[in-house]
């Protein structure tokens, strides 16, 4: 258990995947048929997850805390999915695109995992394509591509400001084949509490009907969680109020070292918070990048309005500090540059935590309808939002919490350190690094959901077809089925005053103050002290309207909030640990002259895993080390 073998086959970089499906072992269609996989998740790799296994022969149950697969967060997704393509014959390849997550990732990834995603990306775009998602065409009707940050080729393929939402309906679609065929049976509104393990392997959860409040055995002989990040935990994120780390935390304390925890990204383009009372904050697509210019005005304190301000007086830093890439500098680098400007005093608006993104060169020199054919939902939800039109004046953005690269440790296989259980997609830490680049999501997600982990799986159901269908009254289930209502009966017989919304929110802040952009010493241990003060008084006065009889909202927040607590104090930990500047893990103490992450590669070039000890004990760390052979760790420039 304390050791991490990352099963990383043998041979050249270019060739382990291919050998590795060679040599893997494989499961008989009417073996496969005896062999029960419970996916917990319905999101790009989820849902692409069980599709791809019930079109295999195995069977599939998938779960879901939405109504339908269609609410899940993937559908939020505005600019585009990443395939080496090269369709625009810039250079692109594959190596071209492991090269730029490699370097995105200030070279805090596995280099056999990251390859692997580049080499499936073509699949991926291939496959949604037959699916009928639209992507944009140009004139003679070849897929389009655009450019994200990070990269200097066109690699991204798009369908306007909605590409996941679109994706999204093509796994769907043919996850209700499967469901038609009867290879997949779907769990709506249920919501994972736990995992069962028998004799050290998971084989099944306990979950809560959602709707009634039932608590519900299920049991498989594999589980695979695709329950997305954990961005939430600053409260105000891009993602869904209710996406949540709560499944992977679950499987955390039942044995699944949790990797990397305090990488997180902060995305630069995001509507500004407008008030006190939101619950979320809105994502305004990185692709704007493309054809709109971050600047703020050159005077402190400016109020006049943005089109008034003359060219000369307006300061396009991004284009000023990194003129090779401009405007399309990584999320973590384009998101530091704005807080440093509005630390600085050059924010606008009310609160001067924002700057302008503004189209008016474009326009002039593509004209509206070509900007509004690429961005025009966009546009339109900017203008709902914030009553702004976009076409006349510029939008106003400010950077945000949103995608975890932190998460489950998994091996090349896609397992975690718990035999039988699997984590794909953003619920799991291996392709990303320090830094995700933009469009590289989608393109993970559904790379592990469609090609990888129904090859890799095989590997392990091979040694189970003589494993009988998992009785759920076994004690195994019957003990972890009894810890989860004595849980829940703890939370709602607290009878305080504060809902746990309220506690959530002042966690977010937290969270946001002293391990957001930038962290420091001083600030992280504070911040320990903070979350622990905050986390003692939810357990003291927390207050759950109603029972757990029924359909109870308050409920299953409190539920993710008490998990938010405990993984809040990881992060932090985790943070305070890595002595480093790397991508998103911004340490004040740990920076260039002019600014910029300072890694230490003698000392920090490794995977931080995490295992859990135990209540009220610290965590055991694990490391693993990272060893690049085909790419020289350089110092990380955009300039």
């Amino acid at each position: 258990m304390g050791k991490l073998i990352s099963k990383i086959p043998d041979g050249p970089l270019a060739m382990k995947w291919t050998n590795y499906k060679a040599s893997v072992k494989l499961v008989s269609p009417a073996n496969k048929k005896k062999l029960e996989i419970i996916v917990i998740g319905t999101g790009l790799s989820g849902a692409a997850a069980s599709s791809a296994l019930g079109e295999l022969g195995y069977s599939v149950k998938t779960f879901c805390y939405q109504d339908s697969p269609r609410r899940a967060h993937s559908v939020a997704a505005q600019g585009g999915i990443n395939a080496a393509k090269n369709y625009q014959n810039d250079g692109d390849s594959t190596y071209r695109l492991f090269y730029d997550m490699i370097k995105g990732g200030d070279f805090r990834a596995r280099e056999a995992n990251v390859y692997r995603a580049a080499e499936v990306s073509n699949q991926v775009i291939d496959h949604y394509t037959a699916l009928g998602v639209p992507f944009a065409r140009d004139y003679g009707g070849t897929l389009d591509t655009r450019s994200f940050g990070g990269v200097q080729v066109s690699r991204t393929f798009y369908s306007k400001g909605q590409t996941g939402q679109q994706c999204l309906l093509g796994v769907y679609s043919s996850l209700n084949r499967q469901i038609k065929k009867g290879n997949v049976k779907m769990y709506s509104r249920r919501e994972m509490l736990d995992l069962v393990l028998i004799e050290g392997k998971a084989r099944g959860i306990i979950a809560r009907n959602l709707l009634t409040g039932a608590i519900e055995r299920h049991a498989a002989h594999a589980v695979v969680l695709a329950t997305g990040g954990y961005g939430t935990i600053y409260f105000l994120s891009t993602l869904a109020v209710n996406s949540n780390a709560s499944a992977a935390w679950k499987a955390h304390k039942r044995g699944a070292f949790f990797a990397n925890p305090s990488f997180i990204q902060i995305h630069p383009t995001c509507v500004p918070q407008l008030n006190e009372f939101q619950a979320k904050l809105t994502l305004m697509s990185e692709s704007l990048r493309n054809d709109g210019r971050v600047w703020v005005p050159k005077t402190k304190g400016d109020t006049r309005p943005a089109n008034t301000i003359p060219e000369e007086e307006r300061d396009y830093y991004l284009e000023r500090k990194y003129p090779a890439f401009g405007n399309l500098v990584p999320r973590d680098v384009a998101s530091r540059a704005a807080k440093e400007r509005c630390d600085a005093g050059y924010g606008i608006g009310e609160t001067g935590l924002a700057v302008n993104l503004d189209f008016r060169d474009s326009i002039k020199k593509q004209g509206k309808e070509v900007i509004e054919n690429k961005y025009g939902n966009l546009f339109d939800m900017y203008k709902t939002i914030t009553g702004i039109d976009s076409y006349e004046e510029p939008m106003r953005i400010y950077p945000a919490g949103h995608y975890t690269m932190g998460g489950l440790w998994v091996d090349y296989e896609l397992m975690t350190t718990i035999p039988g259980l699997y984590a794909i997609g953003e619920s799991n830490f291996s392709d990303h690094g320090a830094n995700r680049l933009g469009a590289a999501s989608l393109m993970q997600t559904s790379g592990d959901g469609y090609f990888i982990l129904p090859n890799t799986i095989n590997n392990y159901l091979a040694e189970e077809i003589r494993v009988p269908k998992i009785s759920t009254d076994k004690p195994e289930f019957i003990e972890t089925e009894k810890a989860v209502i004595e849980r829940i009966n703890k939370l709602i017989s607290i009878k305080g005053k504060h809902n746990a919304s309220s506690f959530h929110k002042r966690l977010g802040k937290i969270m946001w103050d002293y391990c957001g952009m930038v962290r420091n010493e001083e600030g992280l241990k504070k911040a320990l002290t903070l979350i622990k003060e905050v986390k003692d008084e939810f357990w003291r006065d927390l207050n759950i309207p109603g029972d757990s009889s029924d359909l109870n909202q308050e409920l299953e927040k409190a539920g993710r909030v008490s998990d938010y607590f405990e993984l809040a104090e990881l992060l932090v930990t985790d943070a305070l640990n890595r002595n480093e500047s790397c991508g998103a893990h911004f340490r004040e103490e740990y920076q260039t002259p002019d600014g910029e992450a300072l890694r230490n590669d003698e000392e920090f070039a490794f995977v931080a895993a995490w295992e859990y000890a135990g209540e009220s004990k610290p965590h055991i760390l694990h490391k693993e080390e990272l060893n690049f052979e085909n790419v020289e760790m350089k110092v990380r420039s955009y300039k």
